[in-house]
């Protein structure tokens, strides 16, 4: 079985950013084409892209469409500071986005010959580095698991969520291909069913065996000696290894370690963020209410009640089995080291 896939998040072509709309999967299956900044980043915000580390490609796209459209103008520096603000402020926690243009800033700041000529090649450097980091992490963390099992994963941490391949789907289409994986649970993941929409389809197009089981039956499928791994993607890790991630990701690794289920988080290297000391000093987005009181649209929670929606929770360290990235494997991973990967 081929450990490629047929998903493709997002290209660049003709001036324009094409993304594949990820509200409207697996039902629908359109692009949505996008020509400044502005576009970039609402897209960013309603989630026609999501994923860290698919963000932080966008948003290095969005940064090279406002460098070509300015350039030349007398303000253009200013011009470009504002989108450059605009997109860092579509979604707070998933540091690749504020990775990706810190990286235009610097690259600007050199004061390049042609700056919509070198944005771009940046751009497009970005993306090709991330689906080179997502195949290298693939391969280093199914050289971990010994097969052939059943493994559950959470939201989705795949092709879509990243450049291209995923990153626990990254993981899990290279120990498939290697016979290490027999089928993959996929929590269903409420309140935007990234499992139950995107999750499964990815691995059903890719053939990869894919059950689907509610939020709440992960505990009792570990219960029943169903998941040898619990494998998550990451949208921030910390200076010390806290990692956060989609909502209900901490009450996975809190269950792991009580079954005795190894928990592995898999990432690149651009998600961990050396600057925030621990979990607590990672900002949780908070999204609407309408989120959980409704589906699709249609509102089924009894009238009068509110919502309470955090969409991504912290896992600490020391819930963390290993972490898996393009430079390495770390094992319990912890202040000392996370700071000798990013040394290596």
């Amino acid at each position: 079985m081929s450990a490629g896939t047929r998903v493709h998040t997002l290209r660049f072509d003709a001036g324009r950013l094409h993304l594949l709309d990820q509200r409207v999967l697996p039902g629908v299956v359109r692009e949505i084409a996008l020509a400044d900044a502005a576009g970039v980043a609402g897209a960013i915000r309603d989630m026609v892209v999501r994923g860290a580390p698919a963000i932080g490609v966008a948003a290095a796209y969005g940064a090279a469409l406002s460098v070509a459209a300015h350039t030349g103008q007398p303000d253009w520096r200013a011009r470009v500071a504002g989108d450059l603000a605009l997109l860092e402020a579509a979604r707070p926690t998933a540091v690749n986005l504020a990775w990706a243009i810190a990286r235009m800033r610097a690259l600007l700041a050199q004061d390049p010959a042609d700056p919509a000529a070198a944005a771009r090649a940046l751009a497009v450097r970005i993306h090709e580095d991330d689906v080179a980091a997502n195949r290298r992490l693939g391969d280093l963390g199914a050289a971990l698991i010994e097969g052939p099992c059943q493994v559950l994963t959470h939201c989705n941490a795949g092709a879509l969520a990243t450049a291209g391949y995923g990153t626990a789907l990254g993981v899990i289409r290279s120990a498939f291909a290697q016979g290490r994986i027999e089928r993959v649970l996929a929590d269903e993941t409420r309140p935007w069913l990234q499992g139950a929409r995107l999750t499964a389809w990815e691995l059903v197009r890719d053939g990869i065996p894919v059950s689907l089981i509610a939020d709440g039956a992960a505990s009792w499928a570990m219960r029943q000696g169903l998941v040898a791994w619990v494998i998550v993607g990451a949208d921030r890790v910390a200076a010390n290894g806290d990692v956060a991630n989609k909502i209900g990701t901490y009450a996975l690794a809190v269950s792991a370690r009580f079954h005795g289920v190894r928990f592995m988080v898999a990432a690149p290297v651009s998600t961990i963020d050396p600057a925030c000391r621990d979990g607590d000093a990672i900002p949780i987005e908070q999204r609407s209410q309408d989120e959980l009181l409704s589906l699709a649209g249609v509102r089924h929670a009894a009238e009068g009640a509110s919502a309470w929606n955090p969409v991504f929770d912290v896992t600490p360290a020391a819930l963390v089995d290993v972490l898996v990235t393009e430079k390495g494997v770390v094992e319990r991973p912890d202040r000392e080291a996370i700071a000798r990967l990013l040394a290596s």
